[in-house]
């Protein structure tokens, strides 16, 4: 799982890239350096390895053919055609990518950074720096495909919602439906949540009937961090955000992208691994699963397999997070020592409490790590802070280990529905 979520520019963002870390969750250190959730603006599922990607997001809080936007131009055809399943289904391939976004753009420059096609393990990405001629800010848009899993997909529930409660680091967040039946939210915040460096972090995320999944998100410098302030503000408005996240060229990419139907079986014959959760879903779950009187001040996710609720019961601000892995019955000798605890149903679970492994100043860590006779693996932690490497905002936990217990070991995790 990728460390430090967000950290770079999109790919955790955009969070496919669990696909990359596959199984690696060895340790309470490695599900902590996972994932830190940056703010509200949870990315789409850019989310989603589900459509092999990203970002994501939580439900307790809170968009035929458009036209392109600004007049953009027709976004290039598809660059190469690849059998599947005895269809032919159009690839598109980086420069597509890069093609495709330069003519949505307004006017300006676009040099792309990081680029990704339908054809690669990772689902499709591009991000760059857009100059407008007002100073240099970063773009990016991700790409994928949310399963039906045998019934409708509900875009309303499916796309990133707007947190709940009345504190959050957002200047705005709004969810529309648009007339095609697809939901959008866009939002407009910060990096930081402490406003640091005046870093601001602008997107949109849209989901549509038919399973398309776009998130567009932008900051006011040339990169998501270590860039310094470039713009007083991103260089496109709420009203473009929502235009290039619902821009049909998107949509017909995405088309190129394996459903989860069309999964196909391992090289041993066997049914391939079983799809990582999507973010959105855990973090609907999540929402369920919280004990009565935290307030929600922020969630956020990652495209599969995290997500995450910075929580207050009036004591100060504390972060829960949870990892979500499917097959992992192959390590349960690597994850779980003499001390863990096997239930009467084959669950195994262990427990820990220590210090935070991000380096904030007093901060601890309370972990209940589960793992399931059919692989599952379900990992909840809290922190005595609103961020792993920030200095302690509380005594403890706002949840105690036998509450984050009581979510670990939940059914909903292993429900069909919510």
């Amino acid at each position: 799982m990728p460390v430090d979520q967000y950290s770079d520019p999109f790919e955790e963002q955009l969070a496919v890239a669990l696909r990359e870390a596959g199984g690696a969750f060895d340790s309470p250190a490695a599900l902590a350096a996972a994932g830190r959730a940056r703010g509200d603006r949870m990315r789409l599922r850019r989310r989603t390895a589900i459509a092999g990607g990203a970002a994501s997001l939580a439900l307790v809080g809170v968009g035929g053919a458009l036209l392109a936007p600004w007049g953009g131009r027709p976004a290039a055809g598809p660059s190469s055609v690849a059998a599947s399943g005895g269809a032919k289904q159009a690839a598109f391939s980086a420069d597509d990518m890069v093609r495709t976004l330069r003519q949505l753009l307004p006017e300006g420059e676009f040099r792309s950074t990081k680029v990704r096609g339908t054809g690669e393990k990772l689902p499709p990405l591009v991000a760059g720096v857009f100059d407008d001629g007002k100073g240099e800010g970063s773009v990016s848009v991700g790409l994928g495909r949310i399963p039906a899993n045998g019934g409708e997909i509900t875009p309303s529930t499916a796309v990133m919602p707007c947190p709940d409660g009345e504190q959050t680091s957002l200047d705005s967040c709004t969810t529309e439906l648009l007339s095609d039946g697809s939901a959008i939210t866009v939002y407009q915040g910060y990096e930081y949540p402490d406003h640091r460096e005046n870093l601001k972090s602008w997107g949109a995320d849209l989901v549509t009937p038919a399973g398309h999944h776009v998130s567009v998100s932008e900051w006011n410098a040339a990169a998501e961090k270590g860039k310094p302030v470039t713009r007083p503000e991103p260089p496109l408005t709420a009203g473009r955000l929502k235009t290039l996240a619902a821009a049909s060229e998107w949509r017909r990419i995405a088309d190129a992208l394996p459903g989860e139907e069309k999964r196909p079986a391992s090289p041993s014959g066997s049914p391939a691994r079983p799809a990582e959760m999507a973010g959105w879903l855990i973090l609907r779950k999540l929402t369920l699963l919280l004990p009565k009187g935290l307030e929600r001040v922020r969630n956020g996710s990652q495209e599969t397999g995290y997500g995450y609720f910075v929580v207050d019961d009036g004591k100060g601000a504390s972060l829960v997070q949870v990892n979500v892995q499917p097959n992992m019955s192959d390590v349960a000798g690597q994850l779980y020592g003499s001390g863990a605890e096997t239930l009467a149903d084959g669950t195994r679970v262990a427990v820990k409490q220590g210090p935070g492994e991000k380096g904030g100043a007093g901060v601890v860590m309370w972990t209940v790590d589960t793992l399931r006779k059919d692989g599952l693996r379900v990992v909840v932690s809290a922190f005595n802070a609103a961020e792993q490497d920030t200095a302690a905002t509380r005594a403890e936990p706002a949840l105690t280990i036998e509450q984050l217990r009581a979510v670990a070991l939940s059914p909903r995790w292993t429900a069909t529905e919510d």
